[in-house]
C-alpha cells in the first residue's frame, strides 16, 4: 500500500495590528533606520502569542477547538518605545513596546493560550515578552543605540485588539505570507 505524505503547516497563534494610523506610524520610525535589515511589511504587523511551528491537519483542527474556549476582553495597547533583542549593539530582531498595562494584558493572553494549547503538546521555549516585531536582522550589522535612543519614549497612539487569530505562514522568498485559519472575538 503506498504511503501519503502528511502535509505539515507552518502555524503560530497572534493578535494583529489593524489600525492604519498606527502602522503609518510604525513605517515611519522603520524608514528612520537606515540599516540592512528585513523590514516587517504593515499588513503582517502582529503580536505572536505563541508559535506552533509545523503541524498537521489534524494538530490545527484540535487547536481550533482548543482556542474556541478561550475569553478574553478587548485589550488597548499603547506604543511607547522601541527596542532590540538581544541588545541595540548587535540586533537580531528591532522590536516596538508597549506600556506596562498593555504588556501585562497581553502576557494574561498569551499564558491562557499556552494552557489551552499546553495539553495539545505546544509549549512556550521562553517567556512571552509583549513586542512588534518591525525589523528581522540577518547580518551583523552597526551599533543602532543612538536611533533606539531617539525612540526610547515615543507614542505611537493606542489600538485596541479585538481577535485572537490562529494563522498560517507560508515562507516566500519575498517575505511570509500569513493567512487566517481562526479568528476568536474578544467578549
Amino acid at each position: 500500500m503506498p504511503q501519503t505524505a502528511i502535509s505539515l503547516m507552518r502555524t503560530f497563534v497572534a493578535v494583529e495590528i489593524q489600525d492604519d494610523s498606527i502602522l503609518d506610524a510604525i513605517a515611519k520610525i522603520q524608514s528612520e533606520f537606515k540599516i540592512k535589515a528585513t523590514a516587517v511589511n504593515k499588513k503582517n504587523m502582529h503580536f505572536t502569542l505563541l508559535f506552533l511551528g509545523e503541524i498537521t491537519e489534524e494538530a490545527a483542527t484540535s487547536v481550533k477547538n482548543a482556542l474556541s474556549t478561550i475569553s478574553f476582553k478587548p485589550i488597548e495597547v499603547k506604543f511607547t518605545h522601541v527596542g532590540a533583542f538581544p541588545n541595540s549593539r548587535s540586533p537580531r530582531v528591532i522590536w516596538i513596546g508597549v506600556d506596562d498595562v498593555s504588556a501585562s494584558q497581553l502576557v494574561e493572553l498569551a499564558v491562557q493560550v499556552e494552557k489551552k494549547l499546553g495539553p495539545l503538546g505546544f509549549k512556550s521555549d521562553k517567556p512571552f515578552k509583549a513586542h512588534l516585531t518591525i525589523f528581522r536582522v540577518k547580518n551583523r550589522i552597526d551599533d543602532i543605540s543612538k536611533t533606539i535612543e531617539r525612540f526610547k519614549d515615543v507614542d505611537l497612539g493606542k489600538h485596541t485588539i479585538t481577535e485572537l487569530k490562529f494563522k498560517q505562514s507560508i515562507l516566500t522568498p519575498s517575505g511570509p505570507i500569513y493567512s487566517d485559519l481562526q479568528v476568536v472575538l474578544a467578549k
